[in-house]
């Protein structure tokens, strides 16, 4: 090839991908409009001539169509040109393409009608045929590409051969967009068979050429009628419940289930083939669509310098992935563990150096350090998401819960009226309310100190936040199942009837946030838990999703445990005057005073405070 070949090939190659330049399908496309227009321009005149009783009404048409066909192919394309439908402007067959077919016909009609004024030959072109030959070439130019479309996506469908057959759960906005994505890939995993929908005005449709087969009740006259051996959940907003239900029956029928991602995660774009996944715990016990107020939220926190104390942990990482969307002027990360400030560096902006301010490792326990931090980097607001939090072990160490969930917390309490916060949030946890444990009279005590520097400190709001289990954090009890089912169990439950509360990480730190906003000194804000969750039950489903053959064995309830948590003390009620998900409850004062540095029994210390008030 020589240097002058190769020049032209690179020509070409970019005129190829521009999305002006098209030239084999425009021009195919354009010759098959002007066959059409001239076809709806013969027909139309010889109609006309016959109405009229005209003697020769092949003659008069041959006198006038081929007369101005060669004008009507010139405006046709010039037109189109313009507008953009032998530019590719739209996607082949769309709606919007189809609006400028219309445009393009309206504009070339009215031309034409305006030419014919200045016809004066003996036949000049009847200028009802213009009109009803012009929109009756819409009609044919618009099936035309309709049927192509058609045609196009049947041939690019996965072949059942080598793709899984499966029936879609949701014949609403999210099945549809699924269903489409996967249809239009040849090398899908997946073929949409069918789709099921507890709506009954929608059963008997067929959408994209896929039948709507019935409800919940036809789970399995669809899977004989079609074959598949997979279904998934494409209702975006389904709640565990829903999800529950659908996936029981599902499995006994030996289908394998698969789900789309919550609503939360897709605003910000359409579902594609690759958010098809399996199953999860969170899917199963918690996918409810949390509502915030962005602009009481971007109100406390854009532009504001935020310190996150547990930045490493499960709730404390999540809280600083979504606190970096509202732009605060500085996102400072504390934690004692260099490694899980490493990841959640990481995780934000997909590198971790370590090496700049944003990045702080301290101890809480550490008062002169905390209070140096706060004194140099002066926050304005701070959420503190540091604890220690395994029951079982703070009952074998009650001076390890009384030295970081106590006397840390007051020190950040200290540090933080000192240097004028605005915002101080404590996370607390559910086994505060009506504590039996060292965890829970540790964070119950931790309340009350927040609680009394809402009612001291002359500037800022100090208010604690509660809430219960957090899928898919560290240690979690999903997480002890999961790795016992790994190791081939036995799969221990402390008690048959022990029940708990079940949120995402997700769902509570988005509801952390904007406690924050609307929270008063104070307070204990209680985030909504939904309803108690059976743990033998999840026990049961975890193993069943597994499809191994483990035991399920009942151990006994630890020291410090209740058999159902509870998310109000005695005597605190439930109102929720501004958020329906967040709850309000007062809180007694503790100072700061009633602390001692080394009580001689820390977990009587911490009991005899949290029963005196």
């Amino acid at each position: 090839m020589t240097l002058r070949d190769l020049k032209v090939s690179q020509v070409l190659l970019r005129m190829a991908r521009s999305n002006s330049f098209y030239p084999i399908s425009s021009v195919i496309q354009f010759v098959l409009d002007t066959i059409t227009l001239s076809i709806t321009a013969m027909v139309a005149s010889y109609c006309r001539f016959v109405y009229q009783g005209h003697f020769d009404p092949i003659g008069a048409t041959k006198d006038t169509v081929f007369r101005v066909i060669p004008v009507v192919f010139l405006i046709q394309a010039i037109v189109g040109y313009t507008v953009g439908i032998y530019r590719r402007k739209w996607r082949y067959g769309s709606f919007d393409e189809i609006a400028g077919l219309l445009k393009t016909t309206t504009i070339s009609v009215a031309i034409l009608l305006f030419l014919r004024l200045f016809d004066k030959s003996p036949n000049p072109y009847p200028r009802s045929v213009i009109v009803i030959g012009g929109f009756a070439g819409v009609f044919l130019m618009a099936a035309n590409r309709y049927m192509w479309r058609l045609i196009r996506e049947q041939l690019r469908r996965p072949n059942e051969l080598t793709a899984t057959k499966i029936l879609v759960y949701g014949a609403g906005e999210g099945g549809i967009q699924i269903v489409n994505t996967l249809l239009r890939n040849p090398s899908s995993p997946y073929l949409p068979v069918g789709f099921l929908d507890d709506n009954p005005l929608t059963h008997r449709l067929s959408i994209s050429g896929v039948p709507v087969i019935g409800g919940r009740d036809s789970i399995d006259a669809a899977k004989q009628k079609t074959g598949a051996t997979a279904l998934l959940i494409a209702i975006p907003s389904a709640d565990s419940a829903l999800i529950n239900d659908i996936s029981s029956t599902a499995q006994k029928l030996g289908l394998d289930v698969k789900i789309v991602p919550p609503l939360q995660n897709l605003f910000e774009r359409p579902l594609d083939q690759s958010d098809i996944r399996d199953l999860t715990e969170e899917d199963l016990l918690g996918r409810r669509t949390i509502h915030t107020n962005l602009q009481q939220i971007s109100d406390y926190l854009v532009n504001r310098k935020v310190l996150v104390t547990g930045a490493g942990g499960s709730i404390g990482s999540e809280l600083c992935r979504q606190l970096a969307r509202f732009n605060p002027a500085e996102l400072i990360m504390l934690d004692r563990d260099e490694s899980a400030l490493h990841e959640v560096q990481l995780s934000i902006h997909g590198r971790a150096l370590l090496d700049t301010p944003q990045t702080v490792l301290a101890d809480l326990r550490d008062s002169a350090t905390i209070e140096q931090i706060f004194l140099t980097r002066r926050p304005d607001v701070v959420f503190h998401a540091a604890a220690l939090k395994h029951l079982p072990l703070l009952e074998r160490y009650p001076r390890e819960a009384y030295q970081t969930n106590v006397l840390g917390t007051a020190t950040l309490l200290k540090a933080a009226e000192k240097t004028g916060v605005q915002v101080f949030v404590n996370i607390s946890t559910d086994k505060a309310a009506n504590p039996i444990s060292i965890l829970g009279y540790s964070k119950r005590i931790a309340e009350q100190l927040t609680s009394h520097f809402g009612s001291t400190a002359k500037v800022g709001k100090y208010i604690s936040v509660r809430f219960g289990n957090v899928l898919g954090s560290r240690g979690s009890v999903l997480t002890s199942f999961r790795d016992q089912i790994e190791k081939g169990g036995p799969v221990t439950v402390t008690h048959k009837g022990v029940t708990r509360y079940f949120m995402t990480i997700s769902e509570a730190v988005q509801l952390v946030i904007q406690a924050g906003a609307i929270g008063s000194n104070g307070e204990v804000l209680v985030l909504d838990m939904g309803t108690p969750v059976s743990i033998y039950d999840v026990a049961t489903q975890l193993v069943r999703n597994s499809k191994k053959p483990v035991a399920i064995e009942i151990v006994g309830l630890r020291s410090g445990e209740k058999v159902h948590e509870e998310l109000f003390g005695t005597g605190e009620v439930d109102t929720r005057p501004h958020h329906p998900l967040i709850s309000h409850v007062p809180v007694k004062p503790l100072s700061d005073l009633t602390l001692e540095d080394n009580p001689q029994d820390a977990r009587d210390f911490m009991i005899g405070i949290a029963q005196r008030l």
